[in-house]
């Protein structure tokens, strides 16, 4: 065995003594740290307790591990008191919380409820009017229906709580009931709007507009019997005259048709004459300016010229007036109009 080999067999049994040495120093003095611990801990306390009278003095023997432990057991108590305690106060608070969430959430019920009873309300309103107008029509919401849907469609069973669904509130099924009514509805609906739809040209045939659209307008003098504003003396006005108080504004063809006279004469100045279909004939006098031409075809609603004081006339105004053949008829008959 050479010298090297020697040396390190040396140095590893120098090495293992000296960790094993060190090892053992440290148990022992682990062991001496928890053997001091355990005598201070078992050391005897004495606790007396003197009242000021001349009772007797009461004495009490523990240790320092069981003071120590009735301190921490004291400590524990008081922090499990403290923390549910303020555990409580939060529960508290979210329960008030809580509570006036609820006592909103009920206001906002009632106010629902009153604005159901008044949609309710204005559904019965909306039953008639479409009944009537049905009606008149001709058209039966029920053809097409069997009982039990014109039992659902029919708004009187909204009232009726014997049919109310098990589970369900009043207010739940009503809206319930009031949304099969009104899907009822949307098919005789339906039908109004196609009948209106074809009817459509039947309304821009007939002169049923105000042939001056302006806020100022107003009837100067009505249709019928009236006092001549030139003679004094009574006759019979064959039209209506309309005045905004100046010249200028517009004047539009009552209903759709075709020019068949464009021209001037002494009595009615500047005048135009729309022949519409069903025999109907319609006069715009007085005119400041013409914008058609003869045989031109006009929309209703179309400009067809503007108000003046042309021919026979007293100030700017447009003398208008209705043909149903070879009849004059009242104008007022076929518009809206508030004298």
């Amino acid at each position: 065995m050479s010298k090297t080999q020697k040396a390190i067999i040396r140095f590893e049994k120098r090495f293992a003594s000296n960790v094993t040495k060190g090892f053992g120093s440290f148990m022992k003095s682990v062991g001496n740290f928890f053997v001091g611990v355990f005598k201070v801990l078992d050391s005897k306390l004495t606790i007396m307790i003197v009242p000021h009278s001349q009772d007797k003095v009461l004495n009490f023997q523990t240790n320092v591990f069981a003071l120590v432990m009735g301190c921490l057991v004291f400590v524990g108590v008081c922090s499990s008191f403290f923390y549910f305690n303020r555990r409580s106060i939060s529960a508290s608070m979210e329960i008030s919380s809580l509570m006036d969430q609820n006592r909103q959430t009920l206001a906002s019920l009632d106010e629902l409820r009153d604005e159901n009873a008044n949609l309710f309300q204005a559904a019965k309103r909306f039953q008639t009017s479409l009944s009537q107008s049905l009606a008149l029509l001709g058209i039966n919401q029920a053809n097409d229906k069997s009982n039990a849907s014109v039992s659902n469609s029919d708004l009187s069973s909204l009232f009726n709580s014997s049919e109310l669904s098990q589970g369900s509130s009043k207010e739940v099924a009503d809206i319930r009931k009031l949304t099969s009514y009104l899907e009822d509805s949307v098919e005789p609906i339906e039908q109004i709007g196609k009948m209106l739809k074809t009817q459509q040209n039947l309304f821009t045939e007939i002169p049923s507009i105000n042939p001056v659209k302006n806020p100022n307008v107003h009837i100067s003098m009505a249709f019928g019997p009236n006092v001549h504003p030139l003679t004094g003396q009574w006759y019979i006005h064959k039209g209506m005259d309309f005045s905004t108080w100046s010249s200028g504004d517009p004047v539009m063809a009552t209903a759709s048709g075709q020019v068949v006279n464009v021209g001037y004469d002494n009595s009615f100045g500047n005048s135009i004459i729309i022949k519409h279909n069903h025999g109907i004939y319609t006069r715009y006098a007085h005119l400041n300016s013409i914008r058609v031409k003869k045989g031109h075809f006009v929309e209703q609603g179309q400009i067809i010229g503007t108000i003046g004081n042309t021919g026979i006339s007293t100030g700017p105004h447009l003398h208008y007036e209705v043909h149903i053949g070879s009849d004059v008829v009242d104008p007022a008959k076929y518009i809206n109009i508030t004298k």
